[in-house]
């Protein structure tokens, strides 16, 4: 299923397609999210809420297919922006943790379903892979159920200034030249992330919001916020000597807009920690939406992940995985 969703006009029909199989597995999922089963589009886009309509929406890290991945907030977020373009900007399926132990839900497959919906009514929707779904690259230039995959993008905001769209782990020596140890950093910062998760879960019961106590312990370490620093200055870099005018990427899970000598840098940071997004509006500016702030602040009793106290709460239940052949 999962190679059938290429296109590419310089193959012949009986040339094949290697996927790696942590995203063959997936296949299954996309299955069940095909386009034919999208329901239509809720309203004209005129007739919709501009509070949430915007020129163009950025977002990366969602790491689909872990347990810490704010798949809740994320479909929330989906649902309620409207966009022209959306720029999936690296590491939106976790091929790492895919391959060392499989969880896929229901959520995730929604996830999928509204990202293929976005593409079918007239989103232009693409896909930048970075190091965790490092599997699709290599098959950029082709079209996956109308979205596209590019390697990485140069992007004309409306007041005609261009930015530099990359995941941006090409700036991360560790993944680029010590493979080894960024898969061992990555299983430590699984644990960190399934701790973060235990301590929301009983924030939850005492009826708190969210909050990120892996980014908080992270931003507190000398040595993390010193390679944040550095990072953005080398992409900032980069991208003044390329001549564009800024540089949009992720990989860091830390969201952010920055001003290097007349060079934008702006990161869209991550759904496992900040929850967070970048986005364009129709005049040219551009903000970072914290989403787990928008919901707390919404207070309509829609809160995706904030359960009210009561007396006789009833546990939820878990989402049935998809099954994979």
């Amino acid at each position: 299923m999962f190679p059938t969703l290429f296109r590419d006009n310089n193959r012949l029909p009986g040339d094949r397609i290697d996927i790696p199989s942590s995203l063959q597995r997936v296949s299954t999922s996309i299955a069940e999210a095909t386009l034919a089963d999208c329901e239509p589009e809720d309203a004209p886009l005129s007739a919709r809420n501009n509070k949430h309509t915007y020129r163009a929406v950025f977002i990366s890290d969602t790491h689909l297919g872990t347990r810490a991945a704010r798949v809740d907030l994320l479909l929330d977020f989906l649902k309620t922006v409207r966009c022209e373009q959306l720029y999936l900007v690296g590491d939106i399926i976790d091929g790492w943790q895919l391959k060392r132990n499989w969880f896929w839900d229901t959520t995730h497959n929604d996830v999928i379903r509204r990202v293929l919906k976005m593409a079918k009514h007239g989103v232009k929707v693409t896909y930048v892979p970075g190091n965790h779904d490092e599997g699709l690259r290599g098959f950029e230039g082709h079209d996956l159920a109308g979205v596209s995959l590019e390697p990485e993008l140069v992007y004309e905001g409306a007041s005609g200034k261009r930015f530099w769209v990359l995941h941006g782990d090409q700036f991360d020596g560790v993944v680029k030249y010590a493979k080894w140890l960024a898969h061992v950093g990555d299983r430590a910062y699984s644990l960190l992330l399934r701790l973060n998760t235990h301590f929301n879960r009983v924030r939850h019961l005492f009826g708190y919001d969210y909050w990120s106590l892996s980014a908080y312990l992270k931003h507190k370490v000398k040595n993390a916020v010193e390679y944040i620093g550095k990072f953005e200055e080398a992409v900032a870099m980069e991208a003044k000597r390329r001549g564009v005018d800024g540089v949009i990427c992720g990989h860091i899970h830390h969201a952010e807009c920055r001003d290097f000598g007349g060079t934008i840098y702006m990161n869209d940071g991550d759904w496992v920690e900040s929850c967070t997004a970048l986005v364009e509006h129709s005049d040219g500016r551009f903000e970072i939406l914290h989403w787990a702030d928008e919901v707390a602040a919404r207070g309509d009793g829609k809160d995706p992940h904030k359960r009210e106290k009561k007396r006789n709460n009833t546990p939820q239940s878990t989402p049935v995985p998809v099954a994979a052949e």
